[in-house]
């Protein structure tokens, strides 16, 4: 029966850690169609988001099955009222990607972005790539420490973000208002996406320590 119970604990984490992977996949796509102009690889991450939003549903049953018929307690009990938690938190950071994606579609076949802005963007990109990486990471491996650390790679595109918003409000922007709502809006999904991984990590923290979760 213990041994039923812990095969149903750690399907959990599978699938959140799938979760993950499926999201770094898709916010790497949607960096890729961006910088790149790629249709056909914008159409390929939206088409890929029923597959992410099929394994939150999944998290979701097992969390409320196991809750409902073993009665966790402690740790336990954190994973599962977290994972439901951790999962939704996946769940949007795959719709950001697809946001992503879905700005290249309307633009298409113009360009989404800026030429002189590619850069910023690509090492958005990156660091959301990095920071999603971890998350799965965090979770597989119930690392605290590498939790702690995720936070740098937030910061990166928080000052990336910041660092947009100040050029499409200086006096030099000369490519016109609907340009300036593109980048604010490409630059606050990069920003909320590295939100959410780290929602995600502190509550992981919460699980192992049972320290109150804390955005």
């Amino acid at each position: 029966m213990r041994e039923a119970y812990e095969t149903q604990l750690a399907q959990i984490d599978i699938a959140l850690v799938a979760m993950a992977d499926l999201v770094g996949t898709a916010i790497r796509g949607a960096t890729d169609a961006l910088l790149a102009d790629d249709l056909a690889m914008a159409e390929l991450v939206i088409a890929g988001d029923s597959e992410i939003n099929q394994l939150n549903a999944d998290v979701e049953e097992m969390s409320i099955l196991i809750a409902a018929l073993q009665a966790p307690m402690a740790t336990d009990l954190r994973l599962v009222m977290g994972a439901i938690r951790m999962s939704g938190s996946l769940e949007r950071m795959g719709d950001l990607a697809v946001h992503i994606a879905k700005q290249v579609r309307l633009r298409y076949p113009n360009p989404s972005i800026p030429a002189e802005l590619r850069d910023t963007f690509g090492k958005m990109g990156k660091a959301a790539s990095k920071i999603v990486e971890q998350t799965g990471e965090v979770v597989a491996t119930r690392n605290t420490d590498l939790a702690d650390e995720m936070k740098k790679y937030d910061d990166i595109l928080d000052d990336l973000h910041r660092e947009l918003f100040t050029v499409v409000l200086s006096d030099d922007w000369s490519h016109g208002v609907e340009a300036a709502i593109d980048v604010t809006l490409l630059s606050r999904f990069y920003e909320r996406f590295g939100d959410h991984a780290v929602s995600v990590a502190r509550r992981v923290i919460h699980i192992v320590t049972g320290e109150p979760y804390s955005k």
